[in-house]
């Protein structure tokens, strides 16, 4: 079927005169003018709907290919092209529509090194809740808006003051205000999945595994609400990685991320509360490896890496961290206290030349911080955050 020649998106008849005219743009980034930001956080929404009819084959393409360097590749007159620069995944909402329900999708020159993999991301149709395949595109913003606890008790933040369901409610008022700088919110649960405790309990590695049936119907709820889920590890003596394998079942699934808590990770000889863990890039890598492996193997979205951090040493060699294009990495500064002690640790976390290669959040402490943060104060932090929670 034609595709009209609009955002990226080129039809087989335009494709040799159109190309390079100044109305047909390639479909880097959203692949959009200014103009058009507002329909694309809208086109983002809408979930994938199948046409009336069966779409024959399509073409992708990279930017400056020519009808005929596709010719001896089997191009026939008719068939669309989709001329991409960049991340398929970035692909505008119709490409992608068009390429999910195509009866073949043909890939010709100019394309990067992983489009077979960008190619079955989208051809498998999972999505990112709210809509799109990265977390935070360029054109789109997005923000996730978070509560911070354990399910089972309340003493550990407040997403275990309630249940699933009226822990939904309470996201849409704390969410409040975190919008206005036209960002579109995905409210998270961020759950404890791995608790720091006293004692070294029965395999001596001072954390407690939160029993994957305890987490399961909060899984569940933030897939009927279009919501994203966090689970958030404590490990103790042992490694981050060990702990991030129990809860694969849940890391496959789209609307699922990981956060890593140095603050809580011991040496051999260590316990907790007598100093701040921490956490060399080395074993950040090997979960960033691993995770980046599931999200590949399973032809997922983008999915959220979180690395808590309040402190320079709790992250040894941060510059060495991976941040590999399956993963959006993000560092938060959780630490807590007054308003003039949390933006002197926010200067200094993101002050490095190493904080550019990072997305960044900010976490709220409700009895903690004097006084709390408003939303237009922290709208207001450089670089802004992109992810907020609330313990």
């Amino acid at each position: 079927m034609p595709v009209a020649a609009t955002r990226g998106v080129v039809s087989a008849a335009a494709f040799g005169t159109a190309l390079n005219s100044p109305g047909i743009q390639s479909a880097s980034g959203l692949g959009l003018a200014e103009s058009n930001l507002d329909q694309a956080a809208a086109d983002k929404q809408d979930p994938l709907s199948p046409p009336e009819t069966t779409p024959g084959p399509v073409w992708l393409v990279g930017d400056g290919v020519s009808t005929t360097q596709l010719t001896p590749l089997g191009y026939q007159t008719g068939e669309p092209v989709i001329v991409a620069t960049g991340d398929l995944r970035a692909l505008p909402f119709e490409a992608r529509e068009t390429i999910s329900y195509a009866s073949e999708v043909k890939l010709g020159p100019g394309l990067g090194v992983d489009a077979a993999w960008e190619l079955e991301v989208i051809r498998q149709g999972h999505q990112i809740p709210g809509g799109g395949l990265l977390l935070f595109e360029a054109g789109f913003d997005r923000r996730l808006v978070a509560i911070y606890g354990h399910p089972a008790t309340s003493s550990l933040g407040v997403l275990g003051e309630q249940g699933p369901d009226a822990g939904v409610e309470r996201l849409g008022s704390i969410s409040a205000g975190y919008s206005a700088d036209g960002s579109v919110l995905l409210p998270t649960f961020e759950i404890i999945a791995t608790v720091a405790s006293a004692g070294p309990g029965g395999d001596g590695d001072y954390s407690a595994m939160t029993a994957r049936e305890t987490i399961r119907p909060w899984i569940e709820t933030a897939a009927a609400n279009n919501m994203y889920v966090v689970l958030d590890l404590q490990p103790g003596r042992t490694d981050f990685l060990t702990q991030a394998m129990v809860y694969e079942e849940f890391l496959r699934l789209p609307h699922v991320g990981l956060a890593l808590d140095p603050e809580w990770r011991l040496k051999p000889d260590q316990v907790h509360l007598e100093q701040v863990g921490t956490v060399d890039a080395a074993e950040i890598n090997r979960v960033v490896a691993w995770l980046a492996g599931v999200v590949r193997e399973n032809a997922l979205p983008q999915k959220l890496l979180i690395v808590h951090q309040f402190q320079t040493a709790m992250i040894t060699n941060r510059a060495y961290i991976h941040t590999p294009p399956e993963l959006a990495v993000l560092i938060q500064m959780d630490g807590q206290g007054s308003m003039r002690a949390k933006y002197a640790s926010w200067g200094t976390l993101t002050g490095p030349p190493d904080a550019e290669q990072f997305h960044w959040g900010w976490k709220n402490f409700y009895d903690e911080d004097h006084p709390n943060a408003t939303p237009e104060q922290v709208l207001e932090l450089t670089p802004t955050p992109e992810f907020v929670s609330f313990q």
